[in-house]
Parts: structure tokens; sequence; C-alpha cells
């Protein structure tokens, strides 16, 4: 599965381009989720390269950084690999937080 299109690559605002918009409000473009356990990676910004900014839920929930390369390389059991969710709609961050 390609994780990152050209049209999801257009949509993502550019690293520390979100700055000045209130961190409930910032828009996630895209999740990212890994099939064997439970972690769950929604991007907000992107650096063009291998960057993104976003929310992941994890052994903790918390906003930072991650790598496009090491969600690519990311492997599980049975040769599993880190997936985007084809059917994620762009929302508020708040929206995901209240979940």
């Amino acid at each position: 599965m390609k994780l990152l299109t050209k049209d999801i690559k257009n949509k993502l605002p550019k690293l520390y381009s979100t700055e000045g918009i209130k961190t409930d409000d910032k828009k996630v473009i895209c999740k990212f989720f890994c099939p064997w356990n439970s972690w769950t990676w929604y991007a907000i910004e992107y650096d063009g390269e291998d960057t993104f900014f976003g929310y992941v839920v994890g052994l903790e929930n918390e906003l930072g950084y991650f790598s496009l390369n090491e969600l690519k390389t990311l492997k599980g059991f049975m040769g599993l690999s880190i997936e985007r969710d084809l059917y994620f709609k762009p929302k508020a961050l708040k929206e995901i937080l209240s979940n």
C-alpha cells in the first residue's frame, strides 16, 4: 500500500505552517494505523520529504513528530505493515480527541 499519495501530500500543510491555529482546531488530513496493535498516527503537517507533525496514539497519546520512512519500515508478524485508512475523512483534531 502506498502510504502517501500525491493528492494527500498536496493537502498536507507544510511543517510549522499551522502554528497560529488553536491545537484542537488543527485539521487532521490522513490516518495511518498498525494492523497488529493499537498504534495510530494522525498527520496534520508534513515537511514534504519525511517528517510529519501530528497526533500519535500508542503507549501514550501525544502530539509529536513521526517519520514516513519509519512507518514504511515497520513490519509485524506474517509481513504485515503500516496501512493508511482509505476511508478516513479530514477532520478537526478535536473530533479525534473526543472519541
